[in-house]
């Protein structure tokens, strides 16, 4: 007897966000940048000064790993850490210049690769891929 998969839109989305993954890691190795240091930079970017902390709650990574993605961010000049003034105990995390002029040549490019991984969907299937990729999220926090 043939067995039915019941779980067909779990390996789906499994399976599509390691390609995506595969995707991005192929990118940015281009830049000697891992998934996470790129994650890190796209946080920045966007965002602008944050602290370890923050960064790790955005990209989902423990505080631990951080340090060590923070660490090596640096040794290649583009970030730098920052005391806080009002909080001795708080360190923010910023692009340097060089890493800013970095992202703003990454970005482009990366947008241009989300866009085409994503531009055989409709404006509606996008909008209701969003609805339940956001259900089901929902479902598990």
């Amino acid at each position: 007897m043939e067995r039915k998969c019941t779980n067909h839109p779990f390996l789906l989305l499994m399976q599509t966000s390691k390609g995506i993954q595969e995707r991005i890691r192929d990118e940015m190795s281009k830049y000697n940048l891992s998934i996470t240091e790129f994650s890190v930079l796209e946080v920045l970017f966007y965002k602008g000064k944050q602290t370890i902390q923050q960064i790790g709650n955005r990209i989902l990574t423990s505080s631990g790993s951080m340090t060590y993605v923070i660490d090596k961010l640096e040794q290649k000049g583009i970030i730098k850490r920052n005391d806080c003034r009002e909080d001795r105990r708080v360190i923010h995390v910023t692009l340097t210049a060089e890493g800013l002029e970095m992202m703003k040549n990454i970005m482009p490019k990366y947008q241009d690769m989300v866009n085409s991984i994503f531009e055989d969907l409709t404006e509606d299937e996008s909008e209701l891929m969003v609805h339940c990729l956001k259900k089901v999220r929902n479902r598990v926090e």
